[in-house]
């Protein structure tokens, strides 16, 4: 019979996989990586066949009101629409420590530099993680996993797979990661009929 110490080791252990893939979504004040900041951040962990494991904690990342109002009419908006504007301003969470938290949430899934950076548009993420959050982005390795990438190709190669993508984002980070997985799923399954049989 296990005790609670050697339960819990097994039950990290278990969750502990190389193979898992970490999937990571940011909201930003704008898109220069020189001068824009995080707003938000969430993260979630699948296996390999894209089943979803956990979330990692959400967080809005506290910034003053007049980083906010500073952002371009399109941002303001759907900002306010999405409830994030409410949230930055009321939040207390800094930069450093959402990413400490969410460190600490992956550690426990996924060994460093073990998951591409999995996402739509991922570079751009990558970018500002690697200027706000550098901890955080060394923990994934060097490689991403952009689905944006398909999308590209689909819609020149086969643009009849992309009318089956639905994405229902409410452009908060956790909608968007949850949109990406299920946008790789989509391709997958057309991915898999291009499949050829193994020759005998």
């Amino acid at each position: 019979m296990m005790n609670d110490c050697s339960a819990h080791f097994f039950a990290m252990t278990t969750a502990l996989n190389a193979s898992h893939l970490i999937w990571i979504d940011l909201e930003m004040t704008g898109l220069d990586t020189d001068r824009d900041s995080i707003l938000e951040i969430a993260t979630v962990v699948t296996d390999s066949q894209l089943n979803i494991l956990a979330e990692g904690p959400e967080f809005a990342i506290a910034h003053p009101l007049d980083a906010l109002e500073r952002m371009d009419e399109w941002n303001r908006n759907q900002h306010r629409r999405s409830g994030l504007w409410d949230r930055v301003v009321s939040s207390t969470v800094t930069l450093g420590q959402a990413e400490a938290a969410t460190v600490e949430f992956l550690a426990r899934w996924v060994p460093a530099n073990a998951s591409p950076m999995c996402g739509n548009s991922i570079c751009q993420d990558r970018r500002f993680l690697h200027r706000l959050m550098p901890r955080l982005e060394r923990y994934f390795h060097y490689r991403n996993l952009d689905v944006s990438t398909l999308k590209e190709l689909a819609r020149r190669w086969a643009p009849q797979v992309l009318e089956g993508v639905k994405k229902q984002s409410s452009h908060t980070a956790l909608s968007d990661v949850h949109d990406s997985i299920a946008e790789l799923r989509h391709y997958r399954r057309y991915l898999a009929q291009l499949a050829l049989p193994e020759q005998g």
